[in-house]
């Protein structure tokens, strides 16, 4: 299940104010969701909790809910 936490993260940066974000939900499904704004929703996602991606990681990634579960995963070795 996505954390209010890492949907606020991803609705900011991609400046929306609503979207129902959910465990299977893919940047093509929500609106403004590019490879540029990919980069900064990693980054912005690594800034609010701390944690470092590595590339493979993220490019591994294919819903929203694998990058709630890398971020889980992170949090737990720290």
């Amino acid at each position: 299940m996505i954390s209010a936490r890492l949907k606020a993260v991803i609705l900011r940066e991609l400046e929306l104010d609503h979207f129902n974000i959910t465990d299977a939900t893919t940047a093509d499904t929500v609106p403004g969701w590019d490879s540029l704004c990919h980069a900064q929703v990693i980054a912005a996602v690594e800034a609010e909790y701390g944690i470092r991606l590595k590339t493979l990681e993220v490019l591994r990634l294919r819903s929203v809910g694998d990058l709630q579960k890398l971020v889980d995963s992170k949090q737990a070795t720290t």
